[in-house]
């Protein structure tokens, strides 16, 4: 082996980036897990004033916010007020707001972060990937060609070029 070591744990050729904040999310922060008698966080967000938990804008039946485990910069949440886990249990004025809010957010985001495209989706289960299954939500993902680079692929580690807060205040500013 010509003097490597390729223990686990030990040196090697690889080069690390660590991002220990996202443990907190993968071990459960601010999601309800089964069996986790946490308080739902989309529900427990708009009890806070705007700037201190992301929220962007609040409607009638819903809100934006940042999600606070973003994969892009700008990645927005469109959260109902009401406590449902999915489309069909909401009402037509409820379901016509998230979709005015969506495309409000796309316009905001373009306006001020030039995306190139945009994912959009809601996750209806946990076995369809939804880290909050009990409240309907919809992301707004701002994409830019080449954001899927090397890090989030091999590295499993998203480079966020902003902080949360300054984009908060940008696109509830330009909202």
């Amino acid at each position: 082996m010509s003097g490597e070591i390729n223990g686990v744990g030990m040196p090697d050729r690889w080069q690390r980036l660590w991002a220990p904040h996202r443990m907190a999310y993968l071990s459960g922060e601010n999601r309800p897990l089964e069996g986790n008698t946490q308080l739902c966080p989309f529900c427990e967000i708009p009890k806070q004033d705007d700037k201190s938990s992301l929220i962007v804008a609040r409607e009638k039946y819903s809100y934006v916010v940042l999600n606070l485990y973003p994969y892009n910069s700008g990645h927005l949440l469109i959260c109902s007020n009401r406590h449902v886990a999915t489309l069909p249990e909401l009402s037509k004025d409820e379901r016509d707001e998230i979709f005015a809010l969506t495309s409000k957010a796309m316009e905001v985001l373009s306006k001020i972060s030039n995306p190139q495209g945009f994912n959009l989706g809601m996750n209806q289960g946990a076995v369809s990937g939804a880290g909050v299954a009990g409240h309907i939500h919809q992301h707004v993902i701002p994409r830019w060609s080449g954001d899927a680079n090397f890090m989030p692929l091999i590295g499993g580690t998203k480079v966020l070029p902003r902080l949360l807060d300054e984009v908060r205040d940008e696109l509830a500013q330009a909202w």
